[in-house]
Protein backbone atom coordinates (compact mmCIF):
# COMPACT_ATOMS: atom_id res chain seq x y z
CA UNK A 1 0.00 0.00 0.00
CA UNK A 2 1.44 3.40 -0.94
CA UNK A 3 2.33 5.69 1.93
CA UNK A 4 -0.03 8.44 0.70
CA UNK A 5 -2.99 6.07 0.87
CA UNK A 6 -2.00 5.07 4.39
CA UNK A 7 -1.86 8.72 5.48
CA UNK A 8 -5.30 9.39 3.97
CA UNK A 9 -6.79 6.43 5.82
CA UNK A 10 -5.22 7.55 9.09
CA UNK A 11 -6.49 11.13 8.61
CA UNK A 12 -10.03 9.95 7.84
CA UNK A 13 -9.96 7.64 10.86
CA UNK A 14 -8.88 10.46 13.19
CA UNK A 15 -11.53 12.83 11.83
CA UNK A 16 -14.19 10.12 12.19
CA UNK A 17 -13.11 9.41 15.77
CA UNK A 18 -13.30 13.09 16.74
CA UNK A 19 -16.70 13.61 15.09
CA UNK A 20 -18.06 10.43 16.64
CA UNK A 21 -16.84 11.51 20.08
CA UNK A 22 -18.53 14.92 19.85
CA UNK A 23 -21.76 13.44 18.50
CA UNK A 24 -21.88 10.72 21.16
CA UNK A 25 -21.28 13.31 23.87
CA UNK A 26 -24.06 15.53 22.50
CA UNK A 27 -26.49 12.60 22.17
CA UNK A 28 -25.76 11.45 25.72
CA UNK A 29 -26.14 14.97 27.08
CA UNK A 30 -29.48 15.36 25.27
CA UNK A 31 -30.62 11.94 26.57
CA UNK A 32 -31.25 10.62 23.03
CA UNK A 33 -30.63 6.89 23.32
CA UNK A 34 -31.62 6.02 19.73
CA UNK A 35 -29.18 8.52 18.24
CA UNK A 36 -26.45 7.40 20.64
CA UNK A 37 -26.84 3.76 19.62
CA UNK A 38 -27.02 4.60 15.90
CA UNK A 39 -23.89 6.74 16.02
CA UNK A 40 -22.05 4.16 18.11
CA UNK A 41 -22.89 1.16 15.90
CA UNK A 42 -23.05 2.53 12.35
CA UNK A 43 -19.75 3.28 10.64
CA UNK A 44 -20.54 6.04 8.14
CA UNK A 45 -17.06 7.65 7.93
CA UNK A 46 -18.22 10.68 9.90
CA UNK A 47 -21.39 11.44 7.95
CA UNK A 48 -23.93 10.45 10.60
CA UNK A 49 -22.08 12.17 13.46
CA UNK A 50 -21.62 15.30 11.33
CA UNK A 51 -25.32 15.33 10.45
CA UNK A 52 -26.25 14.94 14.12
CA UNK A 53 -23.89 17.70 15.28
CA UNK A 54 -25.03 20.19 12.63
CA UNK A 55 -28.74 19.53 12.16
CA UNK A 56 -30.25 18.04 15.32
CA UNK A 57 -31.29 20.83 17.69
CA UNK A 58 -30.13 20.85 21.28
CA UNK A 59 -32.71 19.72 23.82
CA UNK A 60 -32.90 21.52 27.12
CA UNK A 61 -33.30 18.88 29.79
CA UNK A 62 -34.19 20.13 33.25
Amino acid sequence: MPQEMFLVIVAISIIDLVLKGFALFKAAKNNEKKWFIAILILNTVGLLPLFYILFIPKKYVD
